[in-house]
Order: C-alpha cells, then structure tokens, then sequence
C-alpha cells in the first residue's frame, strides 16, 4: 500500500506551489482575502441580508452567501469589488514594487 505524503503550506506563496499553480494566483488570492475580511466586517456591522446584498449587488443569495461562507471558488474580485461597492464602499488599490522583482 502506498503511503500519501502530506504537504504543510504555511504560506499562500508554498500552497500555490504545491498546487502547482503559478506565484501570481497566491497573490490574487491575498487580495481576496483581504477584500472578504472586510465585506464581513461590514455585513456584521450593518445587520444586512444576503438576499439583500445580493439585490444590491445584481447577484444571486446563494453566491452571497457561499463567499461569505468563504467559499471564493469561481468568484473574482470585481465581483467582491461589486458587492463592496453596492454596501456604499469604494476600493483603492496601490501599486509597489515588490522587494522580489527584477
């Protein structure tokens, strides 16, 4: 009987590549966590449905409810951008240069 290996990823950077998927997707990924965090701050704060979010949003309850579940699978973050901004919220984005680029 073959054993499986286990992988223990401590990073998103080491889980992308045990994944075998590039660096770039750990970098998407920390987006939408941050994104997220935020959304369900502000969902808690504002006592709002997901039926109600989603009406706001132009999405469906159950994906609402599924990203707010943490289930970003198939989710991008223009929709998460979306949905934020539907709440009365805006996203600013800046740009650095990594310590890592050539």
């Amino acid at each position: 009987m073959h054993r499986i290996k286990p992988i223990v990823a401590t990073t998103a950077e080491e889980l992308a590549g045990a994944l075998g998927l590039p660096a770039v997707a750990a970098k998407e990924w920390q987006v939408q966590h941050v994104l997220l965090k935020r959304l369900k701050a502000i969902v808690r704060r504002q006592e709002i449905t997901h039926a109600e979010i989603a009406r706001r949003a132009g999405t469906s309850r159950t994906r609402v409810t599924a990203i707010l579940n943490d289930d970003l699978e198939h989710v991008s973050s223009d929709l998460l951008i979306r949905i934020l901004a539907s709440l009365g919220y805006r996203v600013r984005v800046s740009v650095v240069r990594s310590d890592s680029a050539a």
